[in-house]
């Protein structure tokens, strides 16, 4: 599984077009939207636009890189007999599960980082050490709920449709979970149904940290849940997948 996990890393760092969309993209995204924004806090938040967007495109980064670039590689993987012949070697089902969204949640921490080394550089964004820390870390964990879901929708769609799938599930779940723009501005009902998404428990662990509480144990409670349901999608579509082929 090891050696699995270090030849996913190296074909994904190979990838142009795939670093600049999951790695470069971010912080650029970034600092259009937050790069001219004052430091007033937002509506019905404590935060101002800076740290608000530094979570959030650190967190869209992450699900660039475990959602779409999971999918689309094991996809393509099950159509070309790569997963055929790595059904011939000793490495079990849960390892090859577990081996993706390892890697791609690896190759998710560069963005992160990124982002938060922009907001500092540009924006003046100044937090305490162990918060810097925290958000770092959170958000490079809650990476392997969608790392989890990019597995599933892998074996879940052909070659030809994941692309269209795995857009849909991906702007989705960024648009509810309050990514591009804060919840607070949108209407109460909204807001009331977006909590439950994945996205927002995940963008919601470093936003806590950023007003100096620690994250909510609600959010990790929903984020633990998405990944047992994710990862357990991902496990038993692989050995449905197995007995097809």
């Amino acid at each position: 599984m090891t050696t699995l996990i270090k030849l996913e890393i190296i074909r994904a760092l190979r990838n142009k077009k795939f670093m600049f969309f999951s790695v470069i993209y971010p912080p650029v995204l970034y600092l259009i939207i937050a790069g001219g924004a004052d430091s007033r806090p937002i509506p019905g938040m404590k935060l101002d636009m800076g740290l608000y967007y530094m979570v959030s495109m650190a967190a869209f980064g992450a699900m660039t890189a475990v959602l779409l670039g999971n999918s689309e590689r094991i996809a393509k993987e099950r159509e070309n007999g790569w997963v055929r012949q790595l059904r011939l070697t000793a490495l079990p089902g849960r390892g090859y599960v577990a081996a993706k969204m390892g890697a791609a949640a690896t190759v998710s921490l560069p963005s992160i980082l990124l982002v938060m080394i922009v907001a500092a550089a540009v924006k003046g964004v100044r937090l305490e050490a162990w918060q810097w820390i925290t958000i770092a870390a959170c958000t490079w964990l809650g990476s392997f709920v969608f790392a989890a879901l990019g597995v599933a929708i892998g074996y879940m769609a052909t070659g030809d449709a994941v692309r269209p799938i795995a857009m849909l599930i991906y702007f989705g779940l960024a648009f509810l979970g309050g990514l591009w723009m804060p919840l607070t501005i949108l209407p109460q009902w909204v807001q009331n149904v977006a909590e439950w998404f994945p996205t927002h428990a995940y963008a919601a662990l470093g936003t806590a940290v950023e007003a100096g509480a620690a994250p909510h144990i609600k959010d990790m409670a929903i984020l633990a849940g998405y990944l047992l349901v994710f990862a357990g999608g991902a496990a038993w579509l692989y050995r449905k997948d197995t007995r097809r082929a």
